[in-house]
C-alpha cells in the first residue's frame, strides 16, 4: 500500500506506520491522540507530509549539489516560536536536518530588504528593539523613548531578512512540494478541507 508518491517514487504505508511508531514509544507518546480516532489519522497525514517533505528536500539538495557541510544550525534559522510558526511545522521539522537548512541558505540567500522596508518598520515599531532601563529590585522597565533609526537600523534590518527568508523558504518547498508530491487517499493534508477529518469543533 502507498501512501504518497514523491516524483514518481513510492512512499510506502510501512513507512508511515513504522515513523508513527516511534513516536508512540517516545518520550512524547501520552501527549499523542488515540490510533484510529479522526485526530489520530490526522497525526498519519502530518507524519506522512513530513516525510515527502524529507523526501522533497534530498532531492531538491541532491539536485543543486547542497551537503549538510557548514549549515547554519538550527536555532540561527528558527531562533524562537515565532519563527516556527511563520515557518508551519513541517518545514520547521524538516530544518533539523543540516542538509535542509543549507539548502534553505542556498535557496533564500538572494532574499533581502530595502532601506525603505527598514524605515518602515521602525516607524510601525517605534519602541520594539529599544534597550529597556533598569528598575527596582533587577526589574527592567520598559522604554519610553523610541531610539533613533540609525542606532537600530542593522537589527531590524537582520530581523526583517530573516523573515523574509523563512517566507521564502516556505513558498519554494510549498511549490516544490505541489509539483512533486501526489497524495493517497487517506494521506491528504492534514489541513485539505476536502479530507472528512479536517472539520473544526469548539
Amino acid at each position: 500500500m502507498i501512501a504518497a508518491t514523491v516524483d514518481g517514487v513510492a512512499v510506502p504505508v510501512d513507512e508511515v506506520d513504522a515513523r508513527e511508531a516511534r513516536l508512540r514509544d517516545g518520550p512524547l507518546a501520552a501527549a499523542l491522540p488515540a490510533a484510529g480516532t479522526s485526530e489520530g489519522r490526522q497525526l498519519r497525514r502530518w507524519l506522512t507530509q513530513l516525510i515527502v517533505t524529507e523526501r522533497v528536500v534530498a532531492a531538491q539538495a541532491a539536485a543543486m549539489g547542497v551537503t549538510g557541510h557548514d549549515a547554519p544550525g538550527e536555532a540561527e534559522l528558527l531562533p524562537d516560536t515565532t519563527a516556527r510558526l511563520e515557518i508551519g511545522s513541517i518545514a520547521a521539522a524538516a530544518l533539523s536536518n543540516p542538509c535542509a537548512r543549507a539548502l534553505f541558505v542556498r535557496v533564500t540567500a538572494a532574499v533581502d530588504v530595502s532601506d525603505d522596508e527598514v524605515a518602515g518598520y521602525h516607524a510601525r515599531n517605534p519602541l520594539r528593539f529599544a534597550a529597556t532601563d533598569p528598575g527596582p529590585h533587577g526589574w527592567r522597565a520598559p522604554a519610553v523613548a523610541a531610539p533613533p533609526l540609525h542606532q537600530v537600523r542593522a537589527v531590524i534590518a537582520d530581523h526583517l531578512r530573516a523573515a523574509a527568508r523563512r517566507r521564502a523558504f516556505r513558498v519554494w518547498l510549498d511549490e516544490r512540494r505541489a509539483e512533486l508530491v501526489r497524495l493517497a487517499p487517506g494521506y491528504e493534508h492534514p489541513g485539505d478541507p476536502r479530507q472528512p477529518d479536517n472539520t473544526h469543533r469548539h
